[in-house]
């Protein structure tokens, strides 16, 4: 009996020879050529089993009487978009919601990293994303968290992963290499533990991703690339690309909701002329509004052309480059015989208009609508349990006590708009009565973090600049990078009280209270991260909101975005966790309030 290649192989030469005939025939279209960087018109292209048999002049010979023949009528045939890093969770949606939410946008392949469920339930909870990837008319990889917690001793996660997990799950079908490695310290100091969990992916001949949060150059970058991480989305500068690019590694561009990373970087390849192929583009994060209201890959790829970047390079960046980089190009990544049919049929190559989107030779989506069947995935009970507070918190919880009235010097984290550092900030402040209470006229808000895994009670109150309120208000959510414990920032105790305990009450999720009257919710009850509704109906959450955002007097960019990731204590310069108020440049804690 032949094997399951053997039989493949066949079925797709016989096709490609007229002697089966094709399920699909496309005709007349103009392929784009991402592997020679060229347009080609009067192109065939003949499908069998869901795969590329035949590209070429005239597939006439491939057409039987139950072939189903689409006519391109000259337009453009572009291979299906891939998103080379991106975390199913920030979107708020599960696998299936978020993949019914790029479809239309022309993406056939995602590599998600689930280390935000990994930071909750650990094993079982990556093991929920690769079962319900599995379903999906689309080709979804995970890449198995690697920093779980993202830095051991200065946060707590609900969970912890290590060597054996990684091990373990290398052996997974669909994993297809480990994400990104956060504790960039951790590998330039020689961690064992982090170097293991590489070595386990070598072993497996999987890729490991990157993640170098620093803007030193010198001797750690260095260490960290000699670890072994193959690729790196956290660039921000021209020399970041340049420096990595030069050094081997894949640059991954990012253009989410709320990193805007790509103009900078690749001026690389239009200014500098370094080579496109070694440059990838990526969502990282992309909200459920971004991707009904914007689009998906797709509006990568625009952005990218609107920097310069020649059409189908940036294609090239968004296809090919990333289906070679993760070792799919046999299969993914181009129009060419034996790679699966992910094929676009697009009207308008600028501005990358997609009448009609195939996967696996099937019509999945057209015009915008979604054709291809919703899977139904399991969802045991344990995925909706995961808020628990030691008891209700009350307005003392977020009191911020001085050694001294009078003035006192401060630590304070800057957020930066757009972007995922911080600011490191001394200032000074005025306690009064043994506190330090917010200040609206300076733009100092508190944040705070409640442990929300572990019922332990603990609750660590910093300070924040840099989110414009002007009202008695407060912003909560279970959203918080990368262990994902409760964050609260607010101008009023009262507030932020109330609305932690909105949150623990619905399961997780984000809310804004005014005035003590809640203005925005999305109730988050999967992990705390992802809600079980439609992209349309979570966009709508999401922007009340962000609308209450609005009303407390905030106008930043993705505000929510920018609060779930002050946590994150492995991305400089400052950070709050559960355990205080960490250094992320020299990776130590510092007080909030300094010593007289």
């Amino acid at each position: 009996m032949p094997d399951s290649y053997t039989h493949i192989s066949r079925r797709l030469t016989d096709c490609a020879m007229g002697r089966t005939p094709a399920d699909l025939v496309i005709r007349n279209g103009r392929w784009v050529s991402v592997q020679t960087n060229e347009i080609i018109p009067g192109t065939d292209i003949a499908v069998i089993d869901g795969r590329i048999a035949y590209v070429g002049e005239d597939a006439a010979h491939a057409i039987g009487p139950n072939t189903r023949v689409i006519d391109a009528a000259g337009r453009h045939l572009v291979p299906g978009l891939l998103d080379g890093h991106m975390h199913v969770e920030s979107s708020m949606l599960t696998v299936t919601e978020l993949v019914r939410a790029v479809i239309a946008h022309g993406t056939t392949a995602i590599f998600v990293d689930p280390h935000e469920i990994a930071n909750v339930f650990g094993l079982d909870g990556v093991r929920f994303m690769v079962e319900e990837a599995a379903l999906q008319p689309i080709h979804v990889w995970v890449q198995m968290p690697s920093c779980v917690p993202s830095a051991a001793g200065l946060e707590t996660s609900g969970a912890a992963i290590g060597p054996a997990e990684v091990s373990e799950a290398m052996t997974w079908p669909g994993i297809i290499g480990l994400g990104e490695m956060m504790n960039f310290p951790g590998v330039f100091n020689s961690d064992i533990k982090m170097h293991e969990e590489m070595s386990a992916t070598r072993k497996a001949n999987k890729t490991i991703g990157g993640h170098y949060a620093s803007p030193d150059l010198g001797l750690p970058f260095h260490g960290y690339l000699a670890g072994g991480a193959a690729d790196d989305h956290e660039g921000t500068r021209l020399e970041d690309a340049v420096a990595r690019a030069r050094r081997g590694m894949k640059v991954m561009m990012r253009y989410g909701s709320g990193w805007h990373d790509v103009a900078e970087q690749v001026r690389a390849v239009t200014e500098l002329k370094l080579d496109p192929r070694n440059f990838l583009l990526c969502t990282d994060d992309c909200h459920s509004e971004t991707l009904v209201n914007h689009g998906h890959m797709d509006r990568v790829v625009r952005h990218a052309i609107s920097q310069g970047v020649p059409a189908v390079t940036a294609l090239q960046m968004a296809t090919i480059n990333t289906a070679e980089h993760f070792g799919l190009s046999r299969d993914l990544g181009q129009i060419a015989p034996g790679r699966f049919a992910d094929i676009l049929v697009v009207s308008n190559l600028a501005a990358l208009k997609t009448d009609l989107v195939i996967a696996r030779g099937q019509i999945i989506a057209e015009n915008g609508q979604v054709l291809a069947p919703r899977p139904e995935p399991a969802r045991p009970a344990w995925v909706t349990n995961s808020v628990h507070l030691l008891r209700e918190v009350t307005a003392e919880d977020f009191r911020l006590p001085s050694p001294k009235d009078g003035e006192v010097q401060v630590n304070v984290i800057g957020v930066i708009e757009n972007q995922a550092p911080t600011h490191h900030f001394r200032m000074t402040m005025t306690a009064q009565n043994g506190e330090i209470r917010p200040d609206m006229a300076q733009d100092m808000a508190k944040l705070a973090v409640l442990d929300r895994h572990h019922r332990s009670g603990r609750v660590q109150v910093g300070l924040v600049k840099g989110f414009g309120f002007n009202h008695p208000c407060a912003v909560a959510s279970t959203v918080g990078h990368d262990c994902h414990q409760m964050m609260v920032v607010g101008t009023d105790e009262s507030n932020m009280a109330l609305a932690a305990n909105i949150l623990a009450r619905c399961g997780g999720g984000q809310v804004v209270v005014k005035n003590g009257k809640v203005q925005g919710l999305v109730e988050l009850p999967i992990a705390g991260l992802m809600s079980d509704q439609p992209a349309e109906v979570v966009m709508g959450k999401v922007a009340s909101v962000l609308n209450g955002f609005k009303l407390c007097g905030c106008n930043l960019n993705n505000p929510n975005m920018q609060l779930s990731l002050l946590g994150l204590v492995v991305i400089p310069e400052l950070r709050l966790s559960d355990l205080g108020l960490v250094d992320a440049v020299n990776f130590k804690f510092i007080p909030v309030v300094e010593a007289s």
